[in-house]
């Protein structure tokens, strides 16, 4: 269940991060509220999700799933630049999220 948790905490890190851009530096209400709301939630999944991933896991993999998704969305959605290179890098990012999750807690 934890692994579940964790990635519904990175999904929501990735809405709340897309949120603050919304929010004008907190100056509108109601994308406040939201990335607010957001951003508990993500932590308290995060939170869960902690009591059966180790910690430097679970924050790896919860800041990995929202750079890299965030990453995809500003390449796709915000005229965000998305050269060779810049994939790389994401799909790095993704590649250390997986190898996390396919050989941490002590399965090598």
């Amino acid at each position: 269940m934890g692994w579940i948790y964790l990635l519904i905490a990175g999904v929501l890190e990735c809405l709340w991060a897309i949120g603050l851009k919304y929010s004008d530096g907190f100056t509108r209400l109601w994308p406040s509220l939201i990335t607010a709301a957001l951003i508990v939630v993500s932590l308290g999944l995060l939170s869960l999700a902690m009591r059966t991933i180790p910690v430097g896991t679970a924050y790896a993999v919860w800041s990995g799933i929202g750079a890299s998704a965030l990453a995809v969305v500003g390449i796709l959605f915000m005229q965000e630049p998305g050269g060779l290179v810049r994939m790389g890098c994401i799909g790095m990012i993704i590649a250390g999220v997986v190898g996390l999750k396919l050989f941490g807690e002590g399965a090598v």
